[in-house]
């Protein structure tokens, strides 16, 4: 056993003078110490502690009618000895022990710090170690119960190099803690600190010094709100990427003369009370990417414009992530479209993307009515698909346009504001491919209809021998499935067929099918078309 753990061991009744909003960890379990005192009838010191589980508790700081602390839950309070609890130790001893765990081999280990990830490589020897602390650039006590700094400066005389520091699940009890280690470290960029419970500085601008060059801080699971995150905001005056998932934040205030550095911002996992609050935050002039992942967003609406024109808000956003949430309407992605530099978004999961069996079909709608998108759900948007998209869009909300009050004239076309309001991007489409004519037109179906059967007439136009063959065939199926259909028709290799297709209302035109796995309905086909197959 080291001296160290010995110490912990053999742990006395004996209590920091500072240890009410003090934290601790008992038999695995976190919690912060609210009072300090004697609780009659029982003789001796007790801890009141509020544990960071409910369920580990017993009431809400009141024995016997008497208050003596309150609890944020009815069942998250406990009395204890002190002698049960550990308090922690300073980030050096932590950093020590971490090291002399593993005295006779090196080790690798992988740390991330928010998206940052990066490799640790352990030393061979104690020796080794000691002498090579101050090199170190990357460094991770996750986990081990650092409440403190330690002795003034020693952590900038022992490691001074740190540029990437996980904090994460420590004992820390307060932002003033974290400046006294993080000030000695001036070269430090990114900062992890999931799972500690910090209290606000009195007066935050004080420690600015403190994370003067700090470019990440990730602050999951902290129980911290969007105001704190405001009132702490000053500390941080490089800050690019905030990293606050977990954390129950339902509303959004504006930040003011804050956070204006802020290139990524991640609010996933967090119950959003509404759409209504991202526009507190829309005119952060550098956020380039916007993770929203599962916060119960259904809508979102930029009045600050119409449709067709695009908003002030979110001027530099290119990335945003909406998987996993209540996104039904359409209206939400013509609301998008408004943004000014939008190419990537990731938006899986919602109710708008899992109609039954239309998922592709609703990719390529999103993919018609947002102009400048080059990435969707992680996959590149390539010309020929957008293409693709934008043709049968305009086929199919061309009878729509016609009766709304579009017009093949371009001097009568017309169409109603309802219109415009719900196809924004119209208009536009037929300034790049022309109006749609009569016998592109095409009938809408509901999104929620299950498969269409298309009627399909398979020809071999250089066999005169194969007689043609007609199926009807799910309009969602592959074109890969389609060869594999044909090989038991026609027994050749799905790899050596061409496949093209022609239309009544495309006479005399061939249009190449050259994707795999892409559906029928990607090409527009129809019932009654025909599909020419080719073959060395």
């Amino acid at each position: 056993m080291t001296i160290l753990n010995a110490q912990l061991a053999n742990m006395t009744d004996s209590v920091p003078c500072d240890a009410v909003g003090r934290r601790i960890i008992c038999d695995g379990e976190k919690g912060t110490v609210l009072f300090v005192g004697n609780v009659p009838p029982t003789a001796g010191l007790w801890l009141g502690v509020e544990w960071d589980n409910p369920e580990r508790g017993k009431h809400d700081g009141s024995n016997e009618g008497v208050r003596y602390f309150k609890s944020r839950h009815p069942t998250s309070a406990s009395f204890i000895r002190p002698k049960k609890v550990n308090f922690g130790v300073d980030f050096l001893t932590a950093l020590k022990r971490r090291y002399e765990l593993e005295d006779n081999q090196g080790y690798t280990e992988k740390m991330t710090v928010g998206k940052t990830e990066v490799q640790m490589v352990g030393f061979q020897s104690v020796s080794e170690k000691q002498s090579q602390l101050h090199k170190l650039e990357v460094v991770s006590v996750k986990g081990s119960d650092v409440s403190s700094a330690g002795q003034d400066n020693e952590i900038q005389q022992t490691t001074p190099n740190i540029v990437l520091l996980n904090l994460s699940e420590n004992l820390l009890s307060s932002w003033d803690r974290v400046a006294d280690i993080t000030r000695q470290l001036t070269k430090l960029k990114a900062l992890e600190l999931r799972g500690n419970r910090l209290s606000i500085p009195a007066n935050p601008s004080s420690l600015t010094h403190a994370f003067a060059n700090l470019k990440e801080l990730a602050l999951n699971k902290t129980g911290v709100n969007w105001s704190e995150v405001l009132e702490c905001a000053p500390m941080w005056p490089a800050l690019e990427e905030l990293y606050l998932s977990d954390n129950s934040i339902t509303d959004l205030q504006k930040p003011v003369h804050v956070l204006q550095s802020l290139t990524l911002l991640d609010l996933s996992n967090n119950p959003l009370s509404g759409g209504e609050q991202l526009k507190n935050i829309g005119y952060l002039p550098r956020l380039n990417k916007f993770l929203l992942t599962n916060t119960g967003l259904s809508s979102i609406h930029f009045d600050d414009v119409g449709p067709g024109c695009k908003t002030a808000m979110f001027p530099s956003l290119e990335f945003l992530a909406v998987d996993n949430n209540n996104i039904s309407q359409w209206s939400f992605v013509n609301e998008l479209e408004k943004l000014q530099s939008l190419q990537k978004l990731s938006c899986l999961n919602n109710p708008l993307m899992s109609a039954e069996r239309n998922a592709e079909t609703a990719q390529q709608l999103i993919i018609a009515k947002i102009g400048k998108l080059q990435v969707l759900n992680k996959s590149e948007i390539l010309p020929d698909e957008r293409r693709g998209a934008e043709l049968d869009y305009r086929k199919i909300f061309g009878k729509e346009w016609l009766e709304a009050g579009g017009n093949q004239d371009p001097e009568k076309n017309r169409p109603s504001e309802a219109f415009t309001a719900q196809h924004p991007r119209y208009q536009i489409l037929i300034e790049k491919y022309g109006a749609p004519e009569d016998g592109e037109l095409k009938e809408q179906q509901p999104f929620a209809l299950k498969n269409q059967l298309l009627t399909i007439t398979f020809k071999c136009p250089d066999r005169d021998e194969k007689k043609p063959i007609e199926k009807k065939l799910p309009d969602s199926m592959t074109i890969q499935k389609v060869k594999g259909l044909l090989y038991r028709l026609l027994k050749v290799p799905g790899s050596e067929l061409k496949l093209t297709y022609t239309s009544s209302k495309m006479e005399g035109k061939e249009i190449e099918i050259d994707n795999d796995l892409k559906p029928l309905q990607f090409y527009s086909i129809e019932d009654g078309d025909s599909v020419l197959v080719r073959w060395s």
